[in-house]
């Protein structure tokens, strides 16, 4: 058995064990339960296509196994039966989402509604070695459950978000701005360690994955993600469920990007762009627009980055000029992904989105994706800020063990999970 059938066989056992997921239709039930937020028996019943009885027998079971929960009665009507609806007990599960980012790590516990209830982080060594990166993140991991006192009987399992590629059993393959872990595999050493069931994601597929699961109704139609962070990502729903592709690599967008802007070498291929990595490049650009950095000599990418943003939203025109260039060139991506997809939802988010460029990213985004597709007149695609923010992808890396745990799906599917051809 494959490591990553492996890992999924053992998440499933945990879930099973819990809570007895028996049925299709018992997890049909919870996903619209979940959907609605709070929802009555005879609505789930409209909602689902399934018999009152049968509705009414599958809740009495799932309230008995502690995963629902009965509001106060209300009534439908004035004379009408007093109905009494049901939504889920967050705190019935728990999940760990770990961001592993070449220069962070990111630790967070979070319930069943996509709470935070511990969140952790650690400043990464540019030299640090792959045996520590496990040991340090075992040992986070280890004091956020210990520091939440969470029941841990509640603890489904631990999901991981890094960047990309990724082989499809979890193992770090060419991560580009931290070689020295290329090919730790990363999900057999934190299970090993942690003695929890464990998954790995990219960091945009987790992200999509935590919109959807945390977006509720508002997400519930198919989107792309872009993940903008050390990279710009991206992570795709589609046909209501989350597209990996056939090794767990779907979203490369860098290369989509590069393509829209004729960004070719005829040996080497689609070029690097410096705009699809905005966190190094936004300082760069902004100074080639005449934008004078207070510390010149400093070294700190992330807060070089930061000062950037905020001097474009205190009206510094270089600054300004400058994440309006980034902008544009992802722009140009997305509008390569509507082609492609024919979506009509964009959602931007991850650690390099932030509030003080929000209204340009927004704003050029949007005008790209509905002034250049293919199929422009036939719908207008809506670009929304993630509703995660910068704890994306280790909120998104938890909601793929809930995702796992209790989305309906069909038996087979190519996208159920990450399985080697």
């Amino acid at each position: 058995m494959s490591d990553s059938v492996e890992g999924l066989a053992e998440l499933r056992r945990a879930g099973a064990n819990q809570y007895d997921l028996g049925s299709f239709n018992e997890a049909v039930i919870i996903e619209t339960i979940r959907l609605a937020g709070i929802i009555s028996r005879t609505e789930i019943s409209r909602r689902t296509g399934l018999t009152q009885q049968s509705v009414s027998r599958i809740l009495r079971l799932l309230l008995q196994q502690g995963l629902l929960v009965e509001e106060a009665q209300e009534r439908a009507e004035r004379l009408g039966k007093p109905r009494t609806p049901v939504r889920l007990r967050s705190k019935a599960a728990h999940a760990v989402g770990i961001h592993i980012d070449p220069e962070l790590l990111t630790v967070a516990v979070v319930d069943l509604d996509g709470t935070i209830v511990r969140r952790e982080t650690v400043d990464l060594a540019d030299d640090l070695a792959a045996d520590k990166l496990i040991d340090l993140t075992a040992a986070t991991v280890n004091a956020a459950l210990s520091i939440s006192q969470i029941d841990l009987a509640s603890m489904l399992g631990v999901g991981v978000a890094v960047p990309g590629p990724i082989d499809a059993d979890g193992t770090l393959l060419a991560l580009p701005l931290q070689p020295a872990w290329r090919g730790l595999k990363i999900r057999q050493l934190l299970q090993q360690k942690l003695n929890h069931p464990v998954l790995v994601e990219k960091d945009g597929t987790a992200a999509a994955i935590g919109e959807r699961w945390i977006g509720r109704s508002a997400r519930a139609r198919d989107f792309a993600y872009l993940y903008l962070g050390t990279g710009v990502g991206s992570g795709l729903i589609l046909n209501g469920s989350i597209y990996r592709g056939g090794t767990a690599n779907a979203g490369e967008f860098g290369q989509i990007a590069a393509l829209r802007m004729g960004e070719w070498d005829p040996a080497d291929g689609p070029r690097m762009i410096p705009e699809c990595n905005p966190t190094a490049s936004l300082p760069v650009i902004a100074g080639e627009f005449g934008y004078v950095e207070t510390d010149p000599a400093a070294t700190d990418e992330a807060k070089r980055y930061r000062a950037v943003c905020k001097a474009a939203a205190d009206g510094d025109v270089a600054a300004v000029k400058a994440v309006t260039q980034v902008a544009r060139v992802i722009g140009q991506g997305a509008v390569g992904l509507v082609d492609l997809l024919d979506i009509d939802l964009v959602v931007l988010g991850g650690p390099a989105y932030g509030k003080e460029i929000s209204e340009i990213l927004l704003t050029e985004i949007g005008r790209a994706v509905n002034a250049h597709p293919v199929a422009r007149e036939t719908r207008p695609v809506a670009v929304e800020e993630s509703m995660l923010q910068t704890d994306a992808a280790a909120v998104g890396a938890a909601s793929t063990i809930f995702h796992d745990a209790f989305t309906p799906r069909v038996s087979g599917s190519s996208q159920a999970r990450r399985l080697p051809k």
